[in-house]
């Protein structure tokens, strides 16, 4: 091959190299694009949209669902920020990251595996189950969800047996808030104490704790 031949070859070698490594590169996810946060606030938006979250509005202080853990906390523990208990335990995900205790993972509903969710653990072992520590603190817009709409607060109904998503665990035909135990207690008002905040008319679970209860009651 003559030297004239030998230099087209060579550079005719580097052009096609040069053009493969441009298709490896735009068929190759960006690093920089798949990690992007556009408004700076400590989360990629490609997480911020999958919660929906605004990812163009910084909203890292955010609590969305009011469970004592900000965004950027529930992006950083693998939380789901629209959820306050994400785990399902009856221990708001605030409560299990703030609790100090190793014996909580607000991704894992029993953390040590011994059969018993971590809501009604006693981690500092005062007596009081972990879902109930902040019961006399919290207020009404912080109160625990109800999913099923039965008066029971969702941290409650494993108390008692009872599923947080069906208002009538039993199917006997009335709402789990309007059985009574043994002591003749609605379940709906087993937890409302004289100084909580949510004691009076329309609050949610304590909505009816004024003499005003409506239902059939049934001792179970």
């Amino acid at each position: 091959m003559t030297p004239l031949g030998t230099t087209a070859f060579r550079i005719l070698s580097a052009t096609s190299a040069m053009a493969v490594a441009g298709l490896l590169t735009l068929s190759a996810p960006s690093a920089t694009a798949a990690g992007r946060d556009s408004d700076g606030d400590g989360m990629p938006n490609r997480w911020e949209v999958a919660h929906h979250l605004d990812p163009h509005r910084a909203n890292a202080a955010g609590d969305k669902d009011r469970d004592g853990l900000r965004n950027l906390a529930e992006y950083r523990h693998h939380t789901d920020p629209a959820a306050e208990d994400s785990d399902g335990d009856g221990d708001d995900d605030g409560d299990e990251v703030h609790d100090g205790s190793s014996t909580t993972d607000p991704t894992d509903a029993d953390t040590d595996d011994d059969g018993t969710v971590d809501g009604d653990e006693d981690a500092n072992h005062d007596g009081v189950d972990n879902e109930d520590e902040d019961d006399a603190a919290e207020t009404c817009v912080a109160d625990d969800d109800d999913t099923d709409g039965d008066h029971v607060s969702d941290e409650d109904e494993n108390d008692h047996g009872d599923s947080a998503t069906e208002a009538d665990s039993d199917g006997d035909g009335v709402d789990d808030g309007n059985e009574v135990d043994a002591d003749g207690t609605q379940y709906e008002d087993e937890d409302d104490q004289g100084d909580d905040d949510c004691s009076s008319a329309d609050q949610g679970e304590d909505d009816d704790d004024q003499g005003e209860d409506e239902g059939i009651s049934v001792l179970r």
